[in-house]
């Protein structure tokens, strides 16, 4: 068995956003010589997430609106006042953690003739809810 290691690094100039990285893990999966495995893709920090869905613009907006009704960016650190906790240790990216954990962490791709095995429309995404900075994204693919 087969095993590579591939990491992106991901720089999104907003605070919030999403980027395509589907053409980027497939290339990982024609480095690894993989033919038939499978394809971890996880994001190492704990303010963004990987996930699967469609490439569809409209889509990308409804989500980001959502996720700000589900959990509002507000920097104060009062619950009483509709601010976090968490923010009073400095930070100001509450929000960024709870995004994170709605959305997911990472995704496990079937690999099929040494391409991602998808169903019809998915693509695989990195979503980024407290950006301006880098940040890594792990491929780790096994297979033979």
């Amino acid at each position: 068995m087969k095993s590579f290691r591939k990491v992106l690094t991901m720089r999104v100039p907003t605070r919030t956003g999403f980027v395509n990285i589907t053409d980027e893990v497939q290339r990982a999966v024609r480095e690894s010589g993989v033919r038939e495995g499978l394809c971890l893709v996880n994001s190492m920090h704990i303010t963004s997430s990987v996930f699967i869905n469609d490439e569809e613009s409209g889509l990308k907006r409804d989500y980001l609106r959502w996720l700000e009704k589900l959990a509002p960016f507000d920097a104060g650190a009062d619950p009483a006042r509709g601010g976090y906790e968490h923010n009073a240790t400095g930070e100001d990216n509450a929000d960024a953690h709870m995004k994170r954990q709605i959305m997911g962490r990472e995704v496990v791709v079937a690999i099929t003739d040494a391409k991602l095995d998808f169903g019809t429309w998915e693509q695989i995404f990195y979503g980024e809810f407290d950006g301006r900075r880098d940040k890594r994204v792990l491929i780790k693919i096994i297979g033979d």
